[in-house]
This record gives structure tokens, C-alpha cells and sequence, in this order.
């Protein structure tokens, strides 16, 4: 029988957890994490990780495998869910990878180039550059060094702009020569699921989740991890407005509001990134006998 990925995305509040588990237990198999914070052991409140009762129900993998002060990137993802992925095959027909990390998500389904680790200084130079003079310095720099990304990527995504530029400066060459965009042939089929409901709805979910977490202790959390907050694992919504609110930015309520408002505009711009995929398939995340069904047929089971 041809083993299958059913994979299910959807942005952040939208219920992904849940879902998940009702597909993986039909399908009597496991599930493989697609979040790039659930990997962190020490974040358990702020990545609205899978609790103790959830994680007993369904064996999940790719969760709290590594600590904040690892590096990990989407390259290194995809090669430990291909093996991983290869091993859990050889017991079970189909395995359910479910997340919101885009590029985590597109690494397995598609594949993502071998890019350099950057080195820590060379990450601060580009990042001191950003403080003292600000985006457009860093965007001049990258149309001399690679005048082709230049032209096709976003300018107004600082964090995809920086790390062109730091990939230059640490090789020497254009980021766009080490990037190959071809998608990579895999040894299982891949169905696609997509969870998607009205904005309203979706936004009270994502407002009422963060006031959860506050009860739960996200400060509390955070406050563990103060000392840490230049590492990228801690670069990450929930954490970096509660840092800013530490460092005399603004009061607690704010820092909320901006992690609820951050919140639904990182929810927005996953919805988009996974809106380009003609090969999803969109769902209400209320509509699990639906979405079993879909996959069943995909499965061909009868």
C-alpha cells in the first residue's frame, strides 16, 4: 500500500491540535509537529503546546526535542522528519504532520536548499546595521551583493532581507545562486489539508487564547528566559512583546494587546502563505467527518 503525509495546516488559534487528533486516532497512526517553537522543551505556555493528556492520546514527535539555546533551522526539520518519517512508515500506511510553520511545512513537502549556519558575529554586525540605520542600509547592501533576490524578494520582510544579506556576507556568493527552488520528488504521497474559518470568529479565538495563557503564566514563563531573549527561539510572538514590556517599552496590558494584535496579523500572513498552494484542500475545523472522509478517499479506503 503506498504510504501517504496528510498534512494539516491552518494559522495560529485555529484549532489545528484538536483536529489532528481526531485524524491521527481514525487513521491509527502518529503525529509529527510542523511548529518551529513546539521544539523548544523550555516553551510549553507561549507555543500553545500539546498538553501531557493530548501528547497520551496520540504518540507525537517533534516536540520539546530540543532547547532554546539550540540552533535549528527548516533544513535540519527536513531531514529529521524524512528520517524519522521512513522509519514510522515501515509500521504505519499514513502519518499526520500538523503546523503552522510555513517554512517548516513547504521543507518536507518540498524541499529547502542547504544554506550555510550563519556565524553569531557576523548575525550581530547585520543586526547592529539594522538598529543604527535602519532597513533600507540592509537592503542596499543585498541589491550590490545579489541584485537578482533583490528584485524578488519582499522589502518590507526585514527578517528575509537580513538573512540574504548575512548569507552573502558569510560566503561570499549570491543568496540567490545557493537557492535551487526545485521541489524535491518524495517516497510518499502527500495530501494536503487546510483549516480556514471566518475572520471574526478566528480572531476572538486567537484573543481568547492569549488571555488563556496569561492566566496559565506566559510572564511567568517568560520571565525564566529574560536572560536569553537575543536567541531566536525567543524572537517569536508572546515572548518578544513581554522582553519589550520588561525593558520599559510600554505597561503589561499593552504588551497583551500587541501580542493579540501580533497574534492575528502572524494568523493572517499564514493564511495567505498557504492560500498559494493549489493543492489544498480547505476545511472548517468544526467539520472533522468531513475532513476524515476527504482523507479516506485520498487513502483509498474503503
Amino acid at each position: 500500500m503506498t504510504k501517504t503525509l496528510v498534512v494539516l495546516v491552518g494559522p495560529t488559534g485555529i484549532g489545528k491540535t484538536d483536529t489532528s487528533l481526531k485524524l491521527a486516532q481514525h487513521l491509527q497512526t502518529e503525529i509529527i509537529s510542523a511548529d518551529s517553537r513546539q521544539i523548544y522543551k523550555e516553551l510549553k505556555i507561549g507555543t500553545a503546546a500539546p498538553t501531557e493528556e493530548q501528547l497520551s492520546i496520540v504518540q507525537h514527535h517533534m516536540v520539546a526535542t530540543h532547547s532554546v539555546e539550540d540552533y535549528y533551522n527548516a533544513w535540519q526539520f527536513e531531514q529529521d522528519v524524512l528520517k524519522l518519517s521512513n522509519s514510522l512508515f515501515k509500521t504505519h500506511n499514513s502519518l499526520v504532520l500538523t503546523g503552522g510553520s510555513m517554512m517548516y511545512v513547504d521543507a518536507v513537502c518540498t524541499g529547502i536548499d542547504d544554506l550555510p549556519t550563519i556565524d553569531p558575529e557576523l548575525r550581530q554586525e547585520v543586526m547592529d546595521l539594522y538598529d543604527k540605520e535602519g532597513l533600507e542600509a540592509i537592503r542596499r547592501q543585498l541589491k550590490m551583493l545579489d541584485p537578482e533576490f533583490y528584485n524578488q524578494v519582499d522589502l518590507k520582510n526585514h527578517k528575509r532581507v537580513m538573512h540574504a544579506l548575512e548569507v552573502c556576507l558569510m560566503t561570499g556568493k549570491p543568496y540567490s545562486s545557493l537557492r535551487t527552488n526545485s521541489a524535491r520528488k518524495r517516497p510518499f504521497n502527500i495530501v494536503k489539508i487546510g483549516l480556514d474559518m471566518d475572520r471574526e470568529e478566528l480572531y476572538s479565538r486567537i484573543n481568547i487564547r492569549v488571555d488563556q495563557m496569561v492566566k496559565d503564566g506566559l510572564f511567568e514563563e517568560a520571565k525564566q528566559f529574560y536572560h536569553l531573549k537575543g536567541e531566536n527561539a525567543l524572537n517569536t510572538v508572546g515572548y518578544k512583546e513581554i522582553f519589550a514590556h520588561w525593558d520599559g517599552e510600554y505597561d503589561s496590558k499593552t504588551a497583551i494587546d500587541l501580542i493579540k494584535r501580533n497574534s492575528r496579523r502572524y494568523a493572517k500572513r499564514q493564511l495567505s502563505w498557504f492560500r498559494r498552494d493549489k493543492n489544498m484542500h480547505w476545511f472548517h475545523p468544526n467539520d472533522v467527518a468531513e475532513i476524515i472522509k476527504f482523507v479516506e478517499l485520498q487513502l483509498n479506503i474503503v
